[in-house]
C-alpha cells in the first residue's frame, strides 16, 4: 500500500524580510508592491482556505474576502515583519465566519446537509484528492492545524499565533490530528 508524506512545496515563511519590505511599500501606495504581495501569498491563502472549506469555488470567494481585509487593513499593520501571521488570522476569520454561516444555515435546512456528497476512493495510487479526502473528516481544529503546520510550512510558533493558543496545544493537536489522519486514511486502504 502507498504510503503518505504530508509536505508540500509551500512558500517557505524565512523570507520575512521580503515581505516586510512589499508590506511598507504596500503601505506607501505602490500598487506594484501589492501585485507582488497578492503573487506571493495568494496560492498559499486559496490552499488554507480550500483546505478548510473543501471546494475550490468557495475557496475562490472566500480568498477574495480576505484580500479585501487585507486591503483595509494594511495601512493599520503596525508589525510588517508580522505579515504572515496577520495574514493567516484573517483568513482564519473568514473561513469561521462562512462556517457559522454554513452551520446557521444547516440548522435551519436539513434537507441541505443531506445534499453533502461523500468522497469517493479513485483506485490503488494516493493521490492529493485522497489526502485532502481524509483531511475533510477531520474536525476543524485538527484539519486546520495539519494545514497550516504541514501544507502551509508555518512554524509551530507562528501556527499558536494565528490560531491563538499556546504552542503546546498547537503540538497536541498536530499529534491528535496525524493519529486521526492515519486512521481515516487507514479505513480506505491506505497506511499512513
Amino acid at each position: 500500500m502507498p504510503t503518505v508524506s504530508l509536505t508540500c512545496g509551500a512558500r517557505q515563511v524565512g523570507a520575512v524580510s521580503d515581505d516586510r519590505l512589499l508590506v511598507v511599500r504596500c503601505q506607501l501606495g505602490e500598487r506594484e508592491a501589492f501585485r507582488e504581495l497578492v503573487g506571493v501569498w495568494h496560492a498559499p491563502v486559496w490552499r488554507y482556505v480550500r483546505g478548510m472549506v473543501g471546494s475550490p469555488h468557495l475557496a475562490d470567494d472566500l480568498s477574495q474576502e480576505v484580500w479585501v481585509a487585507v486591503v483595509r487593513g494594511l495601512p493599520r499593520l503596525r508589525q510588517p515583519e508580522r505579515f504572515a501571521p496577520w495574514l493567516f488570522t484573517i483568513a482564519r476569520r473568514a473561513v469561521a465566519d462562512h462556517l457559522r454561516q454554513a452551520y446557521q444555515a444547516s440548522e435551519t435546512s436539513m434537507e441541505e446537509a443531506d445534499a453533502v456528497a461523500g468522497d469517493d476512493s479513485l483506485g490503488d495510487v494516493l493521490t492529493t484528492m485522497q489526502v485532502e479526502a481524509g483531511l475533510g473528516e477531520l474536525p476543524p481544529p485538527e484539519r486546520e492545524v495539519l494545514i497550516l503546520f504541514h501544507l502551509q510550512d508555518l512554524p509551530l510558533t507562528v501556527c499558536a499565533e494565528v490560531l491563538g493558543v499556546p504552542p503546546g496545544t498547537v503540538k497536541s493537536r498536530l499529534h491528535r490530528a496525524r493519529r486521526m489522519l492515519r486512521s481515516a486514511l487507514a479505513e480506505r486502504g491506505y497506511e499512513a
